[in-house]
């Protein structure tokens, strides 16, 4: 046995493996009401022109919100949704084509926002005719400090909350926030079907269970985190027409995940297809795809 100077063996600790510490348990999940919006960090807004649609992004400091220095992410803490990611602006673009084409409406239709940040795509969705809009955020300090105000700047100059949901008074459309982790916030979403195990069994389900639409952008880029999103995806689509819209990258360097990676989980599970709406091709070695993601 090796001994130190004091002659205790200490050789043990050569082969010990240095663990890393696992992440922070994730936030409570709750809704975060228009009334709750932040009037303590200022949000600034400019204009973004995406195809002849101009929308507006907010601009906060991650420093002011999270007493973080502005950096991507934080796992478990901040997960990057102060940040306009590129993916956002493509699934907007990419939404516009579909609509052009007639492979998609929102008219009516219930939508979801996963891993929202500025909530352009949601945002899109309202301007479009959808009846409900919700956005999800991990964070409920994203939601107060830039989600709400920038949906504000878009879309309405004044809400009207309603007793049980809160109502946009331009559009009509229900609109509403919530914070959570994707393990745990489908016990809050309000479109959230029954029973995941009637995906096999149509006959079971109300045509009016989960929602429509699912859009998300740059969302799986986590691969731990693949497992809890797909899950989600699955008790909250409707079944069997609704759809999920994906922007991401095809890998995501230094962290492992992208589009090969959760659409190879997808197949292996059976039960969606997938198909490649647009590819962006930025000059890097990295492109950028939306995908389009439904029942079998």
């Amino acid at each position: 046995m090796a001994l130190d100077g004091k002659g205790f063996g200490l050789s043990f600790l050569d082969s010990q493996e240095i663990v890393t510490p696992p992440p922070p348990p994730p936030p409570p999940s709750l809704e975060v009401l228009l009334s709750q919006v932040s009037s303590s960090v200022k949000c600034t807004v400019e204009p973004v022109n995406l195809g002849g649609l101009t929308l507006l992004k907010g601009r906060v400091s991650t420093k002011e919100v999270f007493r973080l220095p502005n950096s991507d992410l934080v796992p478990g803490v901040y997960e990057g949704g102060l940040k306009l990611w590129e993916g956002s602006l493509d699934l907007v673009k990419a939404l516009q084509s579909e609509i052009q084409n007639g492979h998609i409406s929102f008219t009516g239709k219930r939508v979801l926002e996963l891993g929202c940040g500025h909530g352009l795509p949601g945002i899109f969705s309202c301007l479009e005719g959808a009846a409900a809009t919700h956005f999800q955020d991990f964070n409920a300090e994203v939601l107060r400090c830039l989600t709400i105000p920038n949906v504000n700047a878009n879309i309405s100059k004044e809400f009207q909350p309603g007793e049980t949901k809160e109502t946009n008074s331009d559009t009509g459309a229900e609109v509403r926030f919530f914070a959570g982790d994707w393990s745990e916030i489908h016990q809050l979403l309000p479109y959230v079907r029954d029973n995941e195990n009637d995906l096999n069994c149509s006959s079971g389900l109300s045509p009016t269970s989960g929602y429509d639409i699912i859009l998300m952008a740059e969302t799986i880029y986590s691969i731990p985190a693949h497992q809890s999103l797909y899950g989600l995806i699955k008790k909250c689509l409707s079944h069997p027409q609704g759809i999920v819209y994906m922007a991401a990258k095809k890998h995501y360097f230094g962290v492992g995940g992208g589009t090969r990676r959760f659409l190879s989980m997808v197949e292996k599970d059976g039960i969606m297809d997938s198909c490649l709406v647009a590819e962006v091709a930025d000059g890097s070695s990295n492109v950028r795809e939306v995908w389009k993601l439904s029942f079998k």
